[in-house]
């Protein structure tokens, strides 16, 4: 079967995370047709996480390519590029503060960046609560998508947009993603200024972040005067369970924690302890580096479900490049196997490079210098 031209093909976007919507969008700013299936129920089924910056090498970038630059200039809070380096104590060891024109990396809560991205979208472009199985079909041919729910649909071009555990991986990659031996617990504060006032001064307007070489914090300040902290450990990937521990068990989890950050100030560990709620979990994946693949006609991937890395800053941005990427040779090439060449021959090498420079980086993390390292900590796109 020969490749069909991109504007004739049906192309499939699988997940809507800010990669998906990306590549969705500007592929319509180009005439082209797509449709994206996400797991989730609905746009407002699940928290999308915490604050995130984009950078204008890489994430702005892609924004001003799908027409959304100046509109997401409008949400985002240039005061959130603002750092703090703290030890156990609480003393600050480094402290930048951005220049009051500085747009390098400006913050946006990642709920925001979805729903700038997904109110840009023709209506139904987004198909919710479509949970892809399998992928069947030749791969030099039309495909079968096979969902959850019993349905199918064909597709010439189906994009991996899902994340860390994607399922469209398996159809060009054995590849599958290894804990790296260090795990989040995020907190969140609500209403800080009014009822942790402490802890909103010691945070500031940006980001805040202290390690002993053990054990860590990083703390994002987000809108609505929210604040989310991830508390860094490097223990089992069931480290909660081991200790005999259920995950909504916060008050045992908070004792544990307290006896693992003892040392700590206690004006410290008011952001390990005072939280609003629940902890949650997110312990750290990552891909084998590099992660290649054989060139596919009709599949290919871009984000997480490429190249999952450790939360180093740089997992949103390079997945809204790669969108970005892949529909700009989708709306100039002449065949859909051409534009998957174009794409991945630029995508590969440079995924692969960040990929090395970020090798083991998880246990960066709990160094005392730890770095602005910017996304979320939330491997599900």
């Amino acid at each position: 079967m020969n490749s069909p031209a991109p504007d004739h093909a049906r192309i499939s976007v699988i997940g809507a995370g800010p990669g998906g919507l990306t590549c969705a969008r500007i592929l319509q700013q180009r005439g082209m047709a797509v449709t994206v299936y996400d797991r989730d129920t609905g746009p407002d089924a699940r928290n999308q996480g915490g604050t995130l910056d984009l950078h204008a090498d890489n994430g702005q970038i892609a924004l001003r390519e799908a027409g959304l630059l100046d509109t997401f200039f409008e949400l985002a809070r240039p005061e959130g590029q603002e750092m703090r380096q703290m030890d156990p104590t609480g003393t600050v060891t480094f402290h930048n503060v951005p220049a009051a024109d500085e747009l390098f990396k400006p913050e946006i809560d990642r709920g925001q960046l979805r729903d700038l991205l997904l109110n840009s979208l023709r209506p139904g472009t987004v198909h919710w609560g479509r949970a892809l199985d399998t992928i069947s079909g030749p791969a030099d041919g039309s495909r079968r998508l096979h969902f959850a729910d019993g349905t199918t649909v064909e597709t010439d071009l189906v994009i991996g947009a899902d994340g860390a555990f994607s399922r469209v991986r398996p159809a060009v990659s054995p590849a599958v993603p290894a804990y790296t031996g260090v795990s989040f617990l995020e907190a969140w504060f609500s209403d800080v200024e009014n009822r942790h006032p402490d802890i909103a001064e010691l945070v500031g307007q940006g980001s805040a972040a202290a390690a002993d070489g053990d054990r860590g914090l990083f703390a994002q300040r987000n809108s609505g005067d929210h604040i989310r902290v991830y508390l860094i450990q490097r223990v089992p990937v069931d480290w909660i369970a081991a200790s005999g521990l259920a995950a909504d068990d916060t008050d045992g989890i908070r004792a544990l924690l307290l006896e693992e950050y003892a040392h700590w100030s206690p004006r410290m560990r008011q952001m390990i302890s005072d939280n609003d709620g629940p902890y949650v979990d997110r312990p750290i994946f990552a891909l084998p580096v590099p992660h290649t693949w054989e060139h596919n006609p009709t599949v290919t991937l871009l984000g997480d479900a490429a190249h999952l890395m450790p939360p180093l800053g740089v997992g949103v941005n390079l997945a809204m490049l790669d969108a970005s990427e892949l529909a700009l040779a989708l709306a100039n090439v002449a065949t859909v196997d051409d534009a998957i060449h174009t794409y991945e021959k630029t995508m590969l090498p440079r995924s692969t490079e960040t990929a090395k420079a970020l090798e083991g980086g998880a246990d960066h993390l709990l160094s005392a210098d730890v770095p602005d390292f910017g996304d979320d900590g939330d491997t599900r796109s």
